[in-house]
């Protein structure tokens, strides 16, 4: 009978220690809102707009849409940029800027990338290129007035 008493005073007090730990910490933001803070610090002209489940949406001049999404099925971050259907020049600097912070790789090497996805799209390789670059995953797709690129890094990598 004393030693289950014991034993249910220590699940309580560990319990309370537990609690008091909790809510004594800090609370932590998520990756998404993490790289969202620092973009918006560090690219020129980049608001964050507002966030909405798991994606933080941006806004910047030279692109229509721009978001940051975090944890899907095949990937642990992605980054979304939507623009001209013929690019200038302001858009592939600010999407390599963009994914050279998100994904901690060179400029120099995520703009070549976003630079040779969005400009192999056209009348022999179609409307929507796939392709990899760094082991960044890199999918590229345009309509008749816009043009979008997703860059992914698997959960492996």
């Amino acid at each position: 009978m004393t030693l289950n008493l014991h034993v249910r005073g220590a699940i309580l007090v560990a319990a309370a220690i537990t609690g008091l730990v909790t809510i004594a910490s800090p609370a932590r933001a998520d990756r998404c809102d993490d790289s969202a803070k620092e973009l918006a610090n560090q690219v020129d002209r980049l608001k964050v707009n507002f966030r909405a489940a798991n994606v933080v949406y941006l806004t910047h001049p030279a692109a229509k849409e721009l978001s940051v999404a975090c944890r899907g099925d095949k990937y642990s971050i992605e980054l979304y940029a939507k623009g001209d259907r013929k690019p200038k020049p302001e858009f592939f600097a600010l999407v390599g800027s963009m994914a050279a912070i998100v994904f901690t790789v060179t400029k120099d090497d995520t703009t070549t990338g976003a630079t040779r996805c969005l400009k192999r799209m056209g009348l022999l390789r179609g409307d929507k290129i796939s392709m990899r670059y760094r082991r960044l995953n890199m999918e590229c797709a345009r309509t008749k007035t816009d043009a979008s690129i997703a860059i992914t890094r698997g959960k492996d990598e």
